[in-house]
């Protein structure tokens, strides 16, 4: 007679509604428009938290929520969201049949704009489904979610998406998760028809077909049947490479092999789930998410084969005082409170929440907690579990758990939060730099102070978000990932914080060319008191990037030392302003060389306003140019492409300093105009298959070309000069 083994408990709190072991944290990743929302979707649907399908585009999943990923139909913020599953007795065998599982799920952007959305969502994740479009295989974001994944040790599921579509090819996405990867990449079960005829897929271990029919559109039901006919050989052909490719890397299926035993289809799963587990294999699974076939087995495949938080590696984490001394964090109710502050969000009711995941302890709605970087404590007041864009207050987290706190302040992404005095520090995420910067500015200057507010909230929740200002122009510069990253984040000024700021535009110069001599009036006379200011200027160019540099030549009284101050504060605003096109003044050399002025009528007023048109003036005659800025641009792109890329520089009126080569790749380093450079992340792209990177940053200003100067002129003549 079997003794019943008890589950473990020391790891476990009793209080927890799902044992540690049956908790799950993964997150969706791919390629922009794989298919991520719409097999999350298909998954909640699946799972029970939702009676009704979303869809991507019709604008009502649950996990895209913003306004403005249902308006564009894409991913811009990674989503928190939790499901109970429980595998279906259905005559397959599985390592967890009736047992509820939780199954927290982080769904991600593809956009390459929103990248640190995913690279904060893989530091916490213990597993991840990489999806792929069986048409295009593995894509250029592919590849960087990849890289991601593997740099925090991330296990990955693949499931091959969109095999309802003309020209899938189920077996050329794996070769191309291999080549192009280096993924040791097997299926574990085979799409049955493809394009317009898949009705299934082939269970390889239990040689069982799961087929769909076309009477419940939902994909809810599926029976079992036997392996189609057509498909037996292929489906031998599979597993037997399958159960070699594990054979060769784990010790239990290879002396099966060797000894030439059946191998039990347990033991094939549970040797599937430790090479898993130790990012050795990754099983591939296939279907269409769009037409509700496939899903159902690959939620199986995250609580077979994806490891429970107490199934992962100790977590490293670094001791602040003594910096060469490693600790290791290990999944454990019972263990003192250690857990990492991965996002930051502004929620319009609950205010500033911080996302965290527990990696040991536990905390409770009371408890103080510590924040090392800071030495500040801080009551935890809230606790809620977030599920998309609703909010759930509870009491406790345990191991494991992603959920967030409320009205916590002076943390950053990345923070450590501890119990009381436990000194730990667990390595944050990182981040890219900004590739795209722009000068913003309010509508109205209403707008300036929420403006202001809305900005530092929008960077603290998006370390790829910078805000600074130009201590030279004294405009404000907003830096992110690319067009679209800051177009968004104009929209959310608008719609969360009702700041409507203008279009980020090119920071211009106007500056000289030859010298010149100005002279300001200004007289008024209409009865009592009137206003009498007279200046004269010389003006030459500077060197460039020398600036402003104002001189007082006046001697002899001519203007009394109480208004040569307004005088050179009217010329500032002048230069602020712009006279050629709006933009601020550079480069220039002014010297007040004359002027005079009326015992009863000449004031501050008087002489600031002769400033200000002595200078237009001057300016008008001596040659004005418009300045624009260059910027220093790298692209890293495979030798086949070297070509296109060229010429779309050069269209860009792009001069090429050097082209330089290493393995494989090409390096172009080049000066373009950057109002040249909008929509370059795309064309590059484009132009290499997506395989070209690049970088830019801000070099120089030079002339416009005349031809381009009249086009910005006519865009910007009847609008008022800039302040």
């Amino acid at each position: 007679m079997q003794t019943a083994v008890e589950e473990p408990k020391s790891k476990s709190s009793s209080e927890r509604k799902f044992h540690l072991t049956k908790t799950r944290n993964i997150g969706i990743a791919a390629h922009i428009d794989a298919g991520k929302t719409t097999t999350t979707e298909r998954i909640l649907f699946y799972t029970g938290l939702t009676h009704k399908i979303g869809e991507v585009h019709d604008g009502n999943t649950i996990t895209d929520w913003m306004d403005q990923e249902r308006e564009r139909g894409i991913t811009i913020t990674s989503a928190a969201i939790s499901c109970e599953w429980i595998q279906k007795d259905d005559g397959l065998v599985k390592l967890n049949t009736s047992i509820p599982h939780q199954i927290n799920i982080i769904d991600t952007p593809g956009h390459v704009d929103f990248t640190a959305e995913v690279e904060r969502s893989l530091r916490v994740l213990d597993g991840a489904i990489a999806v792929f479009c069986g048409v295009a295989g593995v894509q250029p974001q592919s590849e960087t979610v990849w890289r991601q994944a593997t740099k925090y040790n991330v296990p990955r599921i693949a499931f091959v998406n969109k095999m309802d579509r003309t020209g899938a090819d189920f077996m050329s996405a794996v070769e191309d998760m291999r080549e192009k990867l280096g993924a040791y990449a097997y299926p574990i079960n085979l799409p049955i028809g493809s394009e317009e005829n898949l009705r299934g897929v082939v269970d390889l271990i239990g040689k069982q077909a799961i087929i769909w029919g076309e009477d419940d559109p939902t994909g809810i039901e599926y029976s079992v049947e036997e392996v189609p006919e057509d498909m037996k050989e292929d489906v031998e052909m599979a597993y037997e490479e399958l159960l070699h490719a594990v054979g060769d890397k784990d010790d239990v299926i290879g002396d099966y092999i060797l000894e030439e035993k059946p191998v039990p289809q347990e033991e094939l799963r549970r040797a599937i789930r430790r090479l898993t587990s130790k990012l050795e294999l990754v099983p591939v699974f296939a279907g269409s998410a769009f037409k509700n076939k496939g899903v159902q087995p690959l939620v199986d495949a995250v609580i077979d084969y994806l490891p429970s938080p107490d199934e992962c590696p100790p977590t490293p984490a670094q001791n602040p005082y003594e910096p060469d001394e490693v600790m290791e964090i290990v999944a454990d109710d019972n263990a003192k409170f250690c857990a990492l502050a991965f996002k930051l969000w502004t929620d319009p009711f609950a205010g500033k929440l911080v996302f965290f995941r527990v990696y040991s302890g536990s905390v409770s709605k009371g408890d103080t907690i510590y924040n090392p970087r800071t030495r500040r404590k801080s009551r935890v007041n809230r606790l809620m579990v977030i599920q998309a864009d609703k909010r759930i207050e509870v009491t406790k987290c345990f191991s494991g758990d992603i959920a967030a706190l409320v009205g916590l302040k002076n943390i950053t992404t990345g923070d450590t939060l501890t119990e009381d005095d436990y000194d730990v520090l667990l390595e944050p995420p990182t981040f890219p730099e900004p590739v795209i910067s722009m000068a913003i500015e309010p509508k109205t200057k209403a707008d300036r102070d929420k403006m202001s507010i809305g900005l530092q909230r929008l960077s603290e929740e998006d370390p790829t978000f910078q805000v600074f200002t130009n201590d030279e122009t004294g405009q404000l510069i907003i830096a992110g990932m690319g067009e679209l990253h800051l177009e968004i984040l104009r929209d959310r000024l608008l719609r969360e914080f009702q700041v409507d700021a203008n279009a980020p535009q090119i920071a211009y110069r106007e500056t000289i060319t030859k010298d010149s001599i100005g002279e300001g009036k200004f007289i008024r006379q209409s009865g009592g008191r009137g206003q009498y200011g007279h200046a004269v200027i010389e003006i030459e160019p500077n060197e460039r990037g020398k600036g402003i540099e104002i001189e007082n030549k006046i001697v002899g009284g001519v203007i009394p030392k109480e208004f040569i101050g307004p005088t050179i504060k009217g010329m500032e605003e002048a230069i602020a302003g712009g006279v050629y096109a709006g933009y601020p003044v550079v480069d220039l050399k002014i010297r007040l060389i004359d002027g005079s002025f009326h015992e009863v009528d000449s004031s501050e007023l008087a002489f600031k306003m002769a400033g200000i048109f002595a200078l237009k003036e001057a300016t008008r005659k001596a040659g004005l140019i418009l300045l624009e800025p260059i910027m220093k641009v790298e692209v890293s792109t495979p030798d086949e492409y070297q070509g296109d890329l060229l010429g779309d520089l050069n269209r860009r009126r792009g001069r090429i300093h050097s082209i330089e080569s290493n393995v494989k790749m090409t390096i172009l380093n080049a000066e373009v105009p950057l109002s040249e450079m909008f929509g370059y992340s795309t064309a590059a792209r484009s132009l290499s298959k997506g395989r070209a990177d690049y970088s830019m940053q801000p070099l120089k200003f030079e002339p416009v070309p005349v031809s381009i100067a009249e086009t910005i002129l006519d865009s910007v003549e009847n609008k008022p000069a800039r302040t």
